[in-house]
């Protein structure tokens, strides 16, 4: 059956905190910001921002393709001028898997902040606090368990990413490759028992991101 090598499981943790980690602060802030904006470009923006959300992620991927190779705009640049290889390397799969994830963190944020009180906020001003002590101290504490649940979700969406991640990043032992990409290379290569460890690995992995969902969707019922 052969024995299971545990880099693909750390790989995929640490491309999908780092991502996770990146997207929570961008979808956050842009999601504050976009729900403060006028209705109509409110609307364009939510197109553009969610846009990856329904793409198929192989389409995002070839789209980072274009846009990182090694010898397009970006990519060249990089390599040219700061020698990094935006391509083939276990940080190209953080870029990808933040761009597919970023609508998911986004869209939980702005509906939690479209749904607070924003009399609170008021309430604040009118006692002398600042807009950043507010955010902080009002509006998180009061939105954190919808922004939790989204953040969750979005770490369990980045862990299990494989269409953006194989195009940009690829299938490298021992390099770059995830638990995914694993998968299919070894279902590729007719090794179905060890392929059926690492899905039963992914799907535990999975199922206890879905409780932790559960409980906190249940914890903000009860709030």
């Amino acid at each position: 059956m052969g024995e299971l090598d545990w880099f693909p499981l750390w790989n995929s943790l640490r491309i999908a905190a780092v991502s996770t980690a990146i997207v929570f602060f961008a979808g956050i802030a842009l999601a504050y910001y976009v729900a403060r904006l006028p209705r109509l470009v409110k609307g364009v923006a939510d197109v553009i921002l969610t846009l990856p959300l329904v793409l198929p992620p192989t389409v995002v991927g070839y789209l980072l393709l274009r846009l990182l190779g090694p010898k397009r705009i970006l990519g060249a640049w990089a390599l040219r001028v700061l020698g990094l290889r935006l391509t083939m390397t276990w940080w190209s799969a953080i870029i990808a898997t933040a761009v597919v994830v970023f609508p998911l963190m986004y869209r939980t944020a702005r509906g939690a902040f479209e749904s607070f009180d924003e009399t609170l906020a008021q309430a604040g001003q009118t006692l002398g606090l600042s807009n950043t002590y507010i955010f902080w101290r009002i509006r998180m504490p009061v939105c954190r368990q919808g922004i939790l649940a989204g953040t969750v979700l979005t770490f369990a969406r980045a862990l299990g990413e494989y269409g953006a991640t194989s195009m940009i990043a690829g299938y490298t032992p021992g390099r770059t490759a995830t638990v995914s990409t694993t998968v299919y290379q070894l279902w590729r290569t007719d090794n179905d028992a060890l392929a059926l460890r690492w899905v039963l690995v992914n799907v535990a992995i999975s199922a206890a991101v879905l409780l932790a969902v559960n409980l906190l969707e249940r914890r903000k019922g009860a709030a």
